[in-house]
């Protein structure tokens, strides 16, 4: 038997940071489900070719824009939202995946760093969400997905501007899923575990971080982008529409372990 839980055809969604990463698996999984999307970023030439890599990896050239987009700005925000609604007629999905990152010792961080950090994340997520609610109360319906972090929930050291915006980001979708249910707007987020991209490569692959990350993970590996997508899809989708105000966990058991007894490859004791 067929199920239509997942088909997410009709739709369209906006997403924040979807030229990169995370955002961008997100949304060509949102394309091979059926939605339309729009993809924003700050680079213009990085969402052109995003846009082109997108149309040839799903084959649906119709079904993919994309649009310059700074979530510090109301201006361009709204430009963004106005966009989708433009193109694609409604906006049923909004993905907040933008955002930065600065690793420093936290003696070390400017006030000015963190300020940068907390408006991108936490500010910009918001901006968005009530630039994409307004339409969507319009509609009676519509899914908000923000991207959360492993650090919403434990420390990862000299990260302390990025734990505590990724941590306002859970109290952020409680608020609005509980606020705006009524509208019939449903607010989640995920949280993704270790993941290597382009924000944070140089701190996972390799490195000593990255071989006591591995150590604490039962399934001894970081997760992939596409892995993410998976999650995002289920929460667009009619499969999680009594869903609200929670954040997935995509780990791969990191939150689970204790005591674990997976090694990194570069570490694995002699005979192990």
């Amino acid at each position: 038997m067929t199920s239509h839980l997942f088909d997410l055809s009709g739709q369209s969604a906006l997403i924040t940071g979807g030229a990169s990463g995370i955002g961008k698996a997100i949304a060509r999984a949102l394309v091979e489900h059926g939605a339309r999307v729009l993809i924003g970023s700050r680079t213009a030439a990085k969402v052109d070719t995003a846009v082109v890599e997108l149309r040839d990896a799903t084959g649906v050239d119709d079904a993919v824009a994309g649009v310059p987009l700074d979530v510090t700005s109301d201006e361009s925000v709204r430009e963004a939202v106005a966009r989708t609604v433009e193109l694609f007629g409604r906006l049923d999905c909004l993905v907040n995946s933008a955002g930065i990152i600065v690793k420093k010792p936290t003696l070390e961080l400017s006030l000015e760093d963190f300020e940068r950090v907390h408006g991108s994340h936490v500010t910009g997520t918001l901006r968005c969400c009530q630039a994409a609610a307004r339409t969507m109360r319009e509609q009676g319906s519509g899914s908000i997905i923000n991207i959360a972090s492993i650090s919403s929930f434990v420390d990862l050291v000299e990260v302390t501007a990025y734990a505590a915006a990724k941590s306002a980001i859970l109290g952020l979708t409680r608020s609005l899923a509980n606020e705006w249910a009524k509208y019939g707007i449903r607010t989640n987020a995920i949280a993704p575990g270790f993941i290597p991209t382009d924000l944070n490569r140089k701190l996972l692959e390799g490195t000593e971080r990255g071989r006591r990350i591995l150590e604490k993970t039962p399934m001894g590996r970081f997760g992939t982008a596409e892995e993410i997508a998976g999650a995002a899809v289920f929460l667009a989708s009619q499969a999680a529409a009594f869903v609200n105000g929670h954040t997935i966990v995509v780990d791969g058991g990191y939150l689970a372990c204790g005591v674990g007894d997976t090694y990194a490859p570069w570490s694995r004791p002699d005979g192990a």
